[in-house]
């Protein structure tokens, strides 16, 4: 596969957390490469450094030491707008508590990645109703999240992170606030978008019944990378 696949590269990422007179080190010299089209499975007990993980893979924030890199930029390199951009068309992100604007409906929801890149108003009004129908929520795209079912709401949250047709969904815990139905339904969502759509699909969970639908799964430990697996039973085909 050639280098050019790599669309992140984490390459001896510290963060460290200073607590007072004391350096915690929340990641300790992970090194790792995703590659387009993958699906990634980032799972570890509480505490193993799955959020700061997420977080430095998000690009929602900078490693202590070390360098990531996204498609191919070293983001310590690259000014806060420009990043804000870069991550706002190359990843998508599904949130475990969803993050849906309360006062906003379904439909403004999903627009606001698109107003916030700048899309035309007329291209990101069809894509919003476009995706929204993807995901089954036609009839309730003016609803408020309020008037909407936990499981719809992270269907809003699957369409706004597709909004951009971002080439990474990154997923934290996205069936936590789920029913066990409710979530093998946007389990099965997320492997749609990889095997349909070439989507690659990061999902950050401690759920092991989770991992089994991801490609390739990461296990962390005490902040270091102690596991990479792949799971062959599992193609695109």
């Amino acid at each position: 596969m050639k280098q050019t696949d790599v669309l992140l590269h984490l390459e001896n990422v510290w963060k460290i957390y200073k607590m007072g007179e004391v350096e915690v080190p929340a990641l300790r010299g992970v090194t790792v490469e995703i590659r387009k089209g993958d699906f990634v499975a980032i799972i570890g007990a509480s505490g193993s450094g799955k959020s700061t993980m997420m977080n430095l893979i998000g690009c929602l924030d900078m490693p202590s030491k070390g360098t990531i890199y996204l498609n191919s930029k070293d983001i310590s390199k690259v000014s806060e707008s420009d990043l804000a951009s870069l991550r706002g068309r190359t990843i998508g992100f599904i949130f475990q508590q969803y993050n849906l604007v309360p006062s906003m409906t379904a439909f403004e929801n999903v627009m606001l990645p698109m107003e916030f890149l700048e899309y035309d108003e007329g291209t990101a009004s069809a894509r919003a109703r476009d995706i929204l129908t993807l995901v089954g929520l036609k009839e309730k795209m003016y609803n408020r999240p309020t008037q909407l079912s936990g499981g719809e709401q992270q269907r809003v949250s699957v369409a706004r992170s597709l909004a951009a047709n971002p080439e990474i969904i990154l997923a934290d815990e996205p069936t936590g606030a789920l029913d066990s139905v409710t979530g093998k339904e946007l389990l099965n969502m997320l492997t749609r978008l990889w095997r349909e759509d070439g989507k690659t699909i990061i999902m950050v969970t401690h759920d092991l019944n989770l991992a089994k639908y991801a490609h390739t799964t990461i296990e962390l430990k005490d902040g270091q990378i102690i596991r990479v697996s792949k799971n062959h039973g599992v193609n695109k085909k």
